[in-house]
């Protein structure tokens, strides 16, 4: 066994602090164990699903060098049962000292020599560690093979080596430990994501492709500023936050009211009340027109432009866009007289119902929109609670503030400028672009690209959207469904 000297494990405690790649870092651990022990070949396995899988393997003297990090290992896994060593070794957690393989008694190791015979290779002495998490949990096996001595021949594992080895295995299993749990963490929080952006979908049959198609943008886009190597691309570790600020922007709508949220046509809920309000004054009307002939012509013209009223009502609250003829037409017939089935006489609308179905253009009154915009200050609220840390530190900021716009005139806070961070800038670009071209929304028919990038560009030289990082957007076609 070579001499071990501190500055190498001084090297190695500093690589554990350093090196985020987990193969790397395991394929570094397995090296300083093949150099200790002056062995031929090593291997890394990691326990998955009750199967030991290669993780890193080296044989020097055939200059085999796999990691499968970078996909190289195609090796099916290996069982745990007793027909191979590394899984006795995970299986009884203990470490596994053979001189020679070929004259076991104690393990099966027709195996490794029939992969010997395939490969022209001698697998002749073996040194076999469990790898433990702090739990004691085998999470993985570190295996060498064959320990050369100062003559180059093969020759068994020192005893005094194991120690040492046993402590880098240690090493590795905190380091694959640490990964494990961070991919954990990281798979919990996207799980977590999707099921909260599903809860919306599901709530909503309206909105259900609204994220996913704002998030296949943000990708593709990040996608196409690598490409094309733009002073905006992403570093790699800032494009998960981004993405994931994509996938919370509207977590809020799980609280706005369904009435506002799914509201398809100007009146809404309130469109059956007033059918019913209608068709109770008509019942009334020839109700009178039989009980008092003397107001029998009286009655007939009321039927009659409570029904004109009725159609114009209709028509406008599925309209698009109302002309001030209709909105004309729409105040006159408010005020027809409808009487009750207790004779009590009522106009045919109320200033609520006046006020939805005059709505210029989109389905929601001045109430209701402000309910609707509330939705990002409860984005806000909600994430603030889940204490995004480090590199997500800023989702809930990227996230809350999509509705703002350059010159101010955004919300909820009314940002200007360079108090609106390029994240949310792009998001703000893919929010309304979706909302134009959208196919599923009920108030209004989806809107070209061509025509939606005038628009787009019209808020741009009004000074509301970053017209740099809109243009980049259009050239990059990552809006292509």
């Amino acid at each position: 066994m070579k001499e071990y000297k501190l500055d190498r494990l001084i090297v190695i405690a500093t690589a554990l602090s350093v090196e985020r790649d987990i193969d790397m870092l395991l394929e570094f651990i397995l090296l300083e164990a093949m150099d200790i022990t002056s062995c031929d070949g090593g291997t890394v396995y990691t326990l998955e699903d009750g199967y030991l899988s290669f993780r890193n393997m080296i044989t020097k003297s055939k200059n085999v060098y796999l990691n499968s990090g970078r996909g190289e290992i195609k090796l099916p896994p290996i069982p745990l049962g007793r027909t191979h060593v590394c899984a006795c070794s995970a299986l009884d957690k203990k470490k596994i000292n053979i001189p020679d393989v070929y004259l076991s008694e104690e393990y099966d190791f027709a195996g490794a020599q029939k992969y010997d015979a395939l490969n022209d290779y001698r697998t002749k002495s073996m040194l076999v560690l469990p790898m433990e998490d702090d739990q004691g949990d085998v999470i993985g096996v570190l295996q060498l093979i064959n320990a050369m001595d100062d003559d180059g021949e093969i020759c068994p594992f020192p005893e005094d080596c194991e120690r040492l080895i046993s402590a880098l295995s240690s090493l590795a299993a905190v380091s694959l430990n640490n990964s494990q749990l961070s991919q954990e963490v990281y798979d919990i929080l996207h799980s977590f994501v999707r099921v909260m952006v599903g809860a919306i979908d599901t709530r909503s049959s309206y909105n259900a492709n609204h994220t996913k198609s704002m998030v296949r943008y943000g990708e593709r886009f990040l996608q196409w500023l690598d490409e094309t190597n733009s002073p905006y691309k992403f570093p790699e570790r800032a494009k998960d936050p981004f993405i994931m600020s994509i996938w919370l922007h509207d977590i809020g709508k799980l609280v706005i009211p369904l009435s506002v949220m799914d509201k398809a046509t100007r009146l809404g809920r309130r469109k059956e009340k007033i059918m019913h309000r209608i068709e109770v004054a008509i019942l009334m009307d020839r109700v009178r027109q039989l009980e008092d002939p003397a107001h029998s012509d009286e009655a007939g013209e009321n039927i009659r432009r409570i029904k004109e009223a009725r159609d114009l009502i209709l028509k406008a609250d599925e309209a698009g866009f109302l002309e001030d003829e209709t909105v004309e037409g729409l105040k006159e017939a408010a005020g027809l007289k409808c009487f009750t089935s207790e004779g009590e006489e009522v106009p045919l609308l109320n200033e609520d119902e006046l006020e939805a179905i005059t709505i210029r253009k989109g389905t929601l009154t001045a109430v209701e929109r402000r309910t609707m915009e509330e939705h990002v200050v409860q984005t806000a609220k909600m994430l603030e609670k889940m204490k995004f840390r480090g590199i997500y530190a800023g989702v809930p900021k990227w996230a809350a503030a999509h509705h703002e716009l350059l010159d101010g005139s955004g919300y909820p806070e009314g940002k200007r400028g360079e108090e609106i961070s390029t994240e949310t800038r792009i998001i703000t670009i893919l929010d309304i672009y979706d909302a134009l071209t959208a196919e599923d929304r009920p108030y209004k028919p989806p809107m070209s690209p061509e025509k939606s990038f005038v628009i787009l560009h019209g808020m741009a030289d009004e000074g509301k959207l970053d017209k740099e990082l809109l243009t980049l957007f259009e050239e990059s076609r990552a809006w292509v469904r």
